[in-house]
């Protein structure tokens, strides 16, 4: 099929774009519950995408209209599972392509989202990682649950077996087995006080001796106090202090009253500085990490947590005399089971592998580390050492019976390569255990007492206070909720074909498939310098090695994943170290240079192995212009050619607002062909068609609602879609016209149509350049922070340096993150003597806040702007720029409101505006 397919034509983005976010809410079936992996991309998006690649475009618009509908209907979670609406995209794709299946390949798999939307669309998919732990994931969501649970003979067949499915039945049976043995040794070391109770965690802290030499108090490290902070109920602990301790009492709905004058959010530790409630000593948080890293502290069992049975609220209890002396025992059973399993296995169950450095070996005090596992700056430079020995006792046991469970299987007769699909479903579960059993976990008051996991961003930092979890309560991160989770997943995917994955252990800068073999290759690369994965993943993979060592010895061969193999730039990530003499040092450190040679590899892999007639989808969210350039760059010198560009939301929206950094919501779906580039462009013909294109283009976009930093960023998709074409574009002079200097026209074309957009036309050209550049920060960016060099190119598509601005006014630059001040982050005197528009218009709203009209108005008639329409649109744009809950909006409608009152009013003010 060498006509141009539906996707490049047309994608309604709106829609598809809403059941992305909306699916990241979802927990029952979803593939992102199986084992935690970063940035996997929606299904909805995937499913999406695949379908629309493999059928013929329209020029017809009731057809194109037909199939938009059909689109988005098949993107919504709810038809993710129904045979009907599935049978018919599967018949739709196989029709479209001569009655053949599609072969598709993701040769950056991750977490497996792209190929398990391929295989639910009956495609024939393989994939490639150069991970193992990734590969496992795949194997079990890709390969096993379809290999052994589908429940339907082919692809467009209405026929369903009536059976049950096996694969979730032995499944189930043998995690219960697991649970039964885990239970019968170490179940007494997590009792109940009554028989009423379900005991679901304990509140730990970190303790340390306060400096302060009349003092010597032993200080508990809490960042907040809340133990439950619902609209329903709030309680928390009391720090006081008695006989020379700081003890606790826990207060609040049920419990004692909260006592006049204290403020629960308020801990011990504040920026890594740590106050003493007895004398007020504070100690600095240099020297706090000194101790920690010296063993100097302890940690102490704070309170207990339990629900009652047929209840669903947390109850909280203070630890006693009881509860260490269980500890202790489980401390020394913990001893003689290490020598049991050493001695009946043959190998150490304790996962003593160091967390890796930059220079690869364990961190030292004051030697190199990277900024995503500043944990081991305070001691914790081994896996084992984020483990309490009660949390080390459990995974050890669980996974001592799983690797019991698989010779358990063999000896009842079932197929090894069977016995091995169950036994690596189990072997997630321990990684769901882990995730959710460290000390790096920690209780969520407002998620009314639900344990955080250790993963919820994707660095490993020092929790002070953490929340220890019963691997056996029946919900939260226990061993049951592990083989729920499971169960639905491989529900949810019964109904795919039985056409497993093909999954390779491999690299995709060297992939192991002939030329022109792939119909489609499909994959969303890894992002500069945003995700280190195979660093993260250690965290799983010590665990899964001891369980898989035998039965997967392909996987789990080496003591750490493989880190030469991966894409990434991880010479900005290392910390304590300057960055250029680092990678003279340790050659092995990755630039960006590095990265860019790699993915350019990889891509001319891809095109290497896709078909002529083939197509590539390439998912990009990176925020930083730096990380899209070198994408841009890579695609290019592969010789494939852009021919479409679509934004999809792919973020909720509360988790981008709680987000001090600028961050994306939309994803860039890029679609690329194995076409001949035109030989040669003309800059100055490239500029127009440019031009024109991108303005036509910008405006489906503002319609279907992309905004901010999201439309510059998917203008830029847009853009190569014009210049990609062309093999080499030059000047009048023949000089050839790098692709940057084309996205920096690109920029400049985006801001022009995005203030006309936000100050509604007339009066864009009037305005001046600083108040254009502060007008497109808010509109892009909010309040949020943004780096350097995104703001230096934000400053410089409106004729800005910005070295000649920060610190001077509203632009503030600290280290390499600019930020832009609000009216109430500066001050009136600073502004008064200013000409510029926004420094006027801030020290206008100081006056309002201080409800000082008179002055107001003198104010703006010495500045010339008493009259003026301009300023009152700029005003208006910036507010309706901000979120609701933003200062500046509220001073900036509380101050618009009042001269329109005062205009309708007929009083002094109207001539203002």
């Amino acid at each position: 099929m060498a006509d141009r397919r539906f996707i490049e034509e047309f994608l309604p983005i709106r829609d598809i774009g809403e059941s992305s976010s909306k699916e990241k809410r979802i927990r029952k079936g979803h593939l992102s519950t199986l084992h935690v992996w970063w940035a996997r991309r929606p299904l909805a998006a995937s499913r999406a995408t695949i379908f629309s690649s493999f059928i013929p475009s329209e020029t017809n618009s009731k057809k194109i209209s037909n199939s938009s509908d059909f689109l988005s209907k098949l993107s919504k979670w709810e038809y993710s599972d129904d045979l009907t609406i599935l049978q018919k995209a599967r018949k739709k794709i196989f029709e479209s392509n001569k009655e053949t299946w599609p072969k598709i390949l993701d040769p950056f798999t991750g977490g497996g989202s792209i190929p398990l939307e391929g295989i639910r669309l009956g495609l024939d998919v393989s994939c490639v990682d150069s991970n193992p732990v990734a590969v496992l994931i795949q194997k079990c969501a890709l390969e096993y649950s379809m290999k052994y649970g589908s429940i339907i003979k082919e692809p467009i067949s209405q026929s369903i077996e009536t059976r049950k499915n096996k694969l979730i039945e032995d499944f189930e049976k043998w995690m219960k087995w697991v649970n039964e043995k885990t239970r019968s040794e170490i179940e007494e070391f997590y009792p109940k006080k009554n028989p009423n109770e379900i005991l679901v965690g304990h509140i730990w802290c970190r303790n340390i001796t306060c400096q302060n030499p009349k003092c010597g108090l032993s200080i508990p490290v809490f960042n907040q106090y809340w133990l439950i902070k619902t609209k329903k109920e709030k309680a928390s602990l009391f720090p006081f202090v008695k006989d020379g301790k700081i003890q606790f009492k826990i207060v609040g709905d049920n419990y004692e009253k909260f006592p006049e004058g204290f403020n629960p959010s308020k801990g011990s530790i504040s920026n890594g500085n740590i106050i003493c409630q007895s004398c007020g000593f504070t100690i600095e948080k240099k020297h706090t990490i000194n101790e920690y890293y010296e063993k100097r502290t302890t940690q102490k069992l704070i309170c207990s947590i339990f629900t009652k049975k047929g209840s669903a609220g947390k109850k909280f209890r203070l630890s006693d005399s009881e509860d260490l002396k269980i500890l202790e025992n489980a401390t020394k059973f913990l001893e003689n089971k290490i020598n049991q399993i050493k001695s009946e296995s043959n190998i150490d169950p304790i996962p003593n592998e160091f967390i890796i450095t930059p220079d690869n070996k364990e961190y030292v005090k004051g030697g190199l580390y990277f900024n995503f596992t500043t944990v081991v700056l305070y001691g914790k430079t081994k896996w084992s050492d984020l483990f309490n020995p009660r949390q080390t006792l459990s995974l050890i046991v669980f996974s001592d019976y799983i690797r019991k469970a698989f010779s358990e299987m063999l000896n009842e007769g079932y197929e090894k390569d069977y016995a091995k699909a169950i036994v690596s479903f189990l072997t997630l579960a321990i990684g769901r255990l882990a995730n959710y059993g460290s000390e790096l976990c920690h209780l969520n008051p407002a998620g009314g007492g639900r344990i955080a996991n250790t993963f919820g961003v994707h660095v490993l930092k020092m929790v002070h206070n953490y929340m220890e979890s019963n691997p056996f309560y029946e919900s939260g991160g226990g061993w049951n909720t592990s083989n729920e989770m499971i169960k639905k997943f491989l529900k949810n995917v019964e109904i795919c074909p039985p056409k497993p994955a093909n999954v390779k252990l491999g690299t995709a800068s060297n992939l192991p498939h002939s030329n022109e073999y792939f119909d489609a290759v499909i994959t969303d690369p890894p992002y500069y310098d945003n995700i280190a994965y195979s660093y993260l993943s250690d965290f799983f993979y010590v665990w899964q090695k001891r369980i898989l060592y035998n039965i997967e010895p392909d996987l789990f061969s080496t003591p750490l994943t493989p880190k030469s193999h991966e894409i990434i730039s991880n010479l900005p990530l290392i910390r304590g170290m300057d960055k250029n003499v680092a990678k003279e040092k340790f050659d092995f450190l990755k630039s960006k240079k590095d990265f860019e040679e790699s993915l350019s590899k990889a891509f001319q892999e891809i095109y290497r192995v896709l078909k002529k007639d083939g197509i590539t989808i390439v998912v990009y969210a990176h925020k930083s212009t730096d990380g899209w350039e070198t994408l841009i760059k890579s695609l290019l010198k592969s010789g494939l050619v852009v021919t479409a560009a679509w934004p999809l939301n792919t973020e909720m929206k509360d988790r981008l607002e709680s987000r001090d950094t600028a961050a994306l919501a939309s994803s860039i779906y890029m679609i690329a062909r194995k076409w001949e580039k035109i030989p040669l462009g003309f800059y100055r013909d490239v500029k127009k068609e440019l031009e024109v294109y991108l303005t036509k283009k910008l405006e489906y976009l503002w319609s279907e609602g992309i905004s901010g930093a999201d439309f510059f960023i998917s203008s830029i998709g847009s853009a190569v879609e014009v210049f990609g074409k062309y093999e080499k574009v030059v000047d009048d002079s023949d000089s050839s016209i790098s692709p940057i200097k084309l996205l920096n026209d690109t920029r400049k074309i985006v801001t022009n149509y995005a203030i006309n957009k936000v100050i509604r036309g007339e009066f864009a050209s009037e305005i001046s350049q600083m108040a254009r550049f502060y007008i497109l920060w808010r509109w892009a960016y909010g309040n949020t922070k943004v780096p350097y060099d995104d703001a230096r190119k934000m400053a410089q598509s409106v004729g800005i340096d910005i070295k000649h601005e920060w610190n001077k006014g509203f632009i503030v630059k600290e280290n390499e993150i600019i930020s832009v001040l609000g009216p109430h982050e500066r001050k009136g005197e600073e502004m008064s003597k200013s000409p510029e528009l926004i420094d006027n218009l801030h020290n206008t709203l100081l006056l309002w806040k201080n409800e000082s009209k008179e002055s107001i108005e003198k104010y703006l008639t010495e500045k010339g702007y008493k009259n003026s329409e301009i300023f009152k649109r700029v005003a208006q744009a910036i507010s309706e720029s901000l979120p609701m809950e933003s200062i500046e909006k509220k001073w900036l409608d509380g101050f618009l409101t009042g001269f329109k009152s005062d205009d309708s009013q007929g009083g002094t003010q109207s001539k203002l505006f």
